[in-house]
C-alpha cells in the first residue's frame, strides 16, 4: 500500500483538507456503453438544472479554488478539473470517451464536486507520495496539455517528481489500457458529500465499470 504524506506548510495553508485514497485492481477496458450512458445522462441532467454561475458556488469546487488562491495560484486560469468538467456539460460541450478508470474517475468527480487524481499505481516512483506546493520551474508533464507551470498549485509528488494536481495529471504516471493497479486521491478542500457517500460510490463504480477487486479505503486528514 502507498503511504500518503504531507509537507508541514499544506497544514498551515489549507488545515481542513483531507483525502480519500483509493487503491484496487482494475481492468482499464475502452469505457463500455452503460458507462457513458450513466455520464452523458449526468451531463444532460446538470445542464438542464444549472446555470455557469451555479458551478462556483457548489461547496466542493468553490472551496477548491478558494484553496488555490491562498496556494497562490489564480484558479481561473488552473481551473480545478470537477469546475472544468462542469463548465463543459453546462457549456454542452462533448465529453471525451476514452478508457474506463478515466471515465469513471470523471463522471465521480461531477457528481461529488471534488477534483480527483488517478494514477497507474506500478509507475509510482518509490513507497509514498506527499502533498506539497508547487514551486517556481518545478517540471511538469500534463496529460494532454504538454508543459504546465505547477507554481502555487496543489502538487502530489513521488520520489522523482510531481504525479497530479487538481488541474491536471503528469504524463508519467497516467492511466493507460495496460494499467492495472489503480490509485486514486479524491482532494477534499471542502465537502460537498459526505465521506460515506463518495467512498460507497466509489465503490459502485470501480465495481461495475472497471472489475475492481481488492478495493481498499484510506481517509487521510493533514
Amino acid at each position: 500500500m502507498i503511504d500518503i504524506k504531507f509537507d508541514p506548510e499544506i497544514k498551515t495553508l489549507w488545515p481542513d483538507y483531507r483525502v480519500i485514497a483509493v487503491e484496487c485492481t482494475v481492468e482499464n477496458l475502452p469505457t463500455p456503453d452503460s458507462l457513458w450512458q450513466e455520464l452523458t445522462a449526468f451531463a444532460d441532467s446538470f445542464r438542464q438544472l444549472h446555470e455557469m454561475a451555479d458551478i462556483n458556488r457548489r461547496p466542493a469546487i468553490a472551496a477548491t479554488r478558494q484553496a488555490y488562491k491562498r496556494f497562490g495560484k489564480e484558479p481561473n486560469r488552473y481551473r480545478p478539473s470537477a469546475e472544468a468538467l462542469c463548465r463543459r456539460m453546462v457549456k454542452g460541450m462533448e465529453l471525451y470517451r476514452t478508457l474506463s478508470v478515466i471515465d469513471l474517475i470523471n463522471l465521480l468527480s461531477v457528481m461529488t464536486g471534488y477534483s480527483i487524481g488517478g494514477f497507474d499505481a506500478d509507475k509510482v516512483d518509490g513507497d509514498s507520495i506527499c502533498l506539497g506546493k508547487g514551486r517556481e520551474d518545478e517540471p511538469y508533464e500534463a496529460i494532454g496539455r504538454g508543459s504546465l507551470n505547477i507554481a502555487g498549485l496543489p502538487i502530489w509528488r513521488d520520489s522523482t517528481g510531481g504525479i497530479g494536481t487538481p488541474t491536471s495529471d503528469n504524463e508519467r504516471t497516467k492511466l493507460t489500457p495496460d494499467t492495472r493497479r489503480l490509485l486514486m486521491t479524491v482532494n477534499i478542500f471542502g465537502s460537498e458529500m459526505s465521506d460515506e457517500e463518495t467512498i460507497a460510490l466509489t465503490r459502485r463504480l470501480l465495481e461495475s465499470y472497471a472489475a475492481a477487486t481488492d478495493i481498499s479505503f484510506r481517509i487521510i486528514h493533514v
